[in-house]
C-alpha cells in the first residue's frame, strides 16, 4: 500500500482499463486515503470516514471493471452486487445485510488461503505420511460406538516389533515412489470426515455437532480416489489442522471493517422516476431505505462476528438514462458524496481495447485457438474495421460499450472455431484483414446496403 500512489494506481488500471480517467483518478484517490488514513493515531482515525463513489454511465465502458481490479490491486475483500436483487424488508426476497454477510464469506476464504499457503510445507510432509500408511493399510470405515467400552469390546492388539520393522521397510520404499511420482495414477480409498449441519440464526452459524457438547464421533465416508487427488484432500485437510480459525476470523473481520470494498451495480434501477406516482414496487425507494443505514454505518451481525459498515469503500454505479440521480432519496445521495461520469467508447477507444490491454480479446482469441493450432494475426486495418463496426452497431442499437466486441468476434471467428480441432488437425496461419472482416460479419453487410436506399 505504501507504493502504491494514486498514479500507480491509475498506471495499473490502464493495463486493462481504456480511458475513463476521471473515474480512475477518483478510485486512486480514495485508495490512498485508506492508506493516509491508517497512518494516523487511532483517536484520528476513528473520525475519518471513506468518501463513497457514484459513476455514472452506459454499461460496458469500465464501471464494474475499475472496481474489481482496484479490489485485487490492494487484495482487499470485495464483492459486487446488483441493487435491483433486494427488496424492502417484510417482503420475500434478500434483504440488504446480506451484502455484508457475503463480503465476510469472501474475506474469511481470502484469508484462510493466505494462512494455508504459511503452513503449506508442513501440511504437504504430513500428507504425505499419511497417504504412505494408506498406501500401506486401506482405510476400513470408522465405526468405533461411544458404548465399546462399557460391552466389553477390545480394541486389536499391537503389532510385534518383527512387524512394526517391516512397516517401516514398507513405508520407505512407498515414500521413494511417491517422491518420483510413480504411484500419482494408482487408486485408494480415503476416508474423509463428513461435515456436520449447520443452522443460521441471525446471521450466526451454529453447528449441530457443537451443539451437543462434542459427544456425538466425527462422521466419516470413504472415497476411492487417484493418489494425485488424495495428496490434495489430505494437505487441504492438514492444513485445516494447522491454522489457528479464531486468528482467521478475527482478521477476516478487521478486513472487512477496514478495507472491504462493495460494489452497488444498477443503483439506477431503485430510483423512482420523477414523476411517478406511488406503486407497489418494493423495489425502489424502500431498497433505498433499507441500504442507507449500511452505507452511513451500522452493524451487522454475521457468523464471523459483528462487523461494523463504517470505513468499507461503497462504489455506486448506474447508467442513470431514465432516473437522474437527483431521483435517488436525498440522504443516499449524501453518501456518495463523489460523482464520476464515465463517456461512451469512441473508435479509437476500441482499437486501443483490441491492442494495448494486457486481457485484450484479440490476445485470448490467439492463445484460445492455438490450442487447436489455428496461429491468428489481426493486420491493423482490420482492427480499425472491427473497431469502426462495434461503434456503428453500438450506435444503430443498444449501447452495450466494450461488450460488443463480444459478440463481434463471436461471428467473426464462427467458422474457424467451428472446424478447428481434431487429431490429423495440420498446422493452420490465418491473417485477419479488413476484407475478411467485412465478408464474414453481418454488421459490415448490412451497413454497406444501406448506402444505397433513398
Amino acid at each position: 500500500m505504501a507504493e502504491l500512489t494514486p498514479r500507480e494506481v491509475v498506471r495499473e488500471l490502464n493495463r486493462y482499463i481504456i480511458g475513463q480517467d476521471e473515474a480512475k483518478r477518483a478510485v486512486a484517490i480514495a485508495l490512498r486515503n485508506r492508506y493516509r488514513r491508517a497512518q494516523l493515531s487511532p483517536e484520528m482515525r476513528e473520525e475519518i470516514y471513506p468518501k463513497n463513489i457514484l459513476m455514472v454511465g452506459p454499461t460496458g465502458v469500465g464501471k464494474t471493471e475499475i472496481a474489481r481490479r482496484l479490489a485485487k490491486l490492494v487484495d482487499a475483500p470485495f464483492i459486487k452486487v446488483e441493487a435491483t436483487k433486494f427488496t424492502e424488508v417484510g417482503y420475500v426476497g434478500r434483504d440488504v445485510e446480506s451484502i455484508i454477510r457475503d463480503l465476510a464469506e469472501n474475506a474469511f476464504h481470502m484469508v484462510k488461503r493466505e494462512h494455508a499457503e504459511k503452513v503449506k510445507t508442513r501440511a504437504q510432509v504430513l500428507a504425505e505420511d499419511r497417504l504412505v500408511s494408506l498406501l500401506i493399510h486401506a482405510p476400513r470405515k470408522n465405526n468405533n460406538n461411544p458404548l465399546d467400552f462399557l460391552l466389553g469390546r477390545k480394541p486389536e492388539p499391537e503389532a510385534t516389533p518383527e512387524e512394526n520393522a517391516e512397516i517401516s521397510r514398507k513405508r520407505s520404499e512407498v515414500r521413494e515412489q511417491l517422491q518420483r511420482g510413480e504411484l500419482e495414477e494408482k487408486e485408494l480409498e480415503i476416508e474423509v470426515e463428513e461435515s456436520s449441519p449447520q443452522l443460521e440464526v441471525g446471521g450466526a452459524s451454529i453447528s449441530i455437532g457443537d451443539m451437543m457438547g462434542g459427544m456425538m464421533p466425527k462422521k466419516t465416508k470413504l472415497r476411492h480416489v487417484k493418489v494425485k487427488e488424495a495428496r490434495q484432500i489430505l494437505i487441504e485437510e492438514e492444513s485445516s489442522k494447522l491454522i489457528d480459525e479464531d486468528a482467521v476470523k478475527e482478521e477476516a473481520v478487521r478486513r472487512c471493517e477496514q478495507n472491504g470494498i462493495i460494489f452497488l451495480d444498477e443503483i439506477d434501477k431503485i430510483a423512482a422516476k420523477s414523476g411517478q406516482g406511488h406503486g407497489p414496487d418494493v423495489s425502489r425507494e424502500g431498497v433505498q431505505r433499507d441500504i442507507l443505514p449500511i452505507v452511513e454505518g451500522s452493524t451487522v451481525n454475521t457468523k464471523y462476528g459483528p462487523i461494523r459498515t463504517d470505513f468499507m469503500l461503497f462504489i455506486g454505479a448506474g447508467a442513470f438514462h431514465v432516473a437522474k440521480v437527483t431521483d435517488l432519496i436525498p440522504e443516499l445521495q449524501g453518501r456518495f458524496p463523489v460523482h464520476v461520469n464515465l463517456q461512451s467508447l469512441t473508435k479509437e477507444d476500441f482499437v486501443n481495447i483490441l491492442t494495448k490491454t494486457d486481457n485484450a480479446i484479440t490476445r485470448q482469441y490467439t492463445a484460445l485457438l492455438e490450442v487447436d493450432k489455428v496461429h491468428l494475426t489481426f493486420e491493423e486495418d482490420a482492427l480499425e474495421e472491427i473497431a469502426a463496426i462495434a461503434l456503428r452497431a453500438n450506435e444503430e442499437g443498444e449501447d452495450i460499450g466494450a461488450r460488443r466486441l463480444h459478440a463481434v468476434f463471436e461471428e467473426l471467428l464462427e467458422d474457424v472455431s467451428f472446424n478447428a480441432g481434431g487429431d490429423n488437425m495440420p498446422d493452420v496461419y490465418l491473417s485477419i484483414s479488413a476484407d475478411y472482416v467485412r465478408e464474414h460479419l453481418k454488421a459490415a453487410k448490412q451497413a454497406d446496403m444501406r448506402r444505397y436506399i433513398l
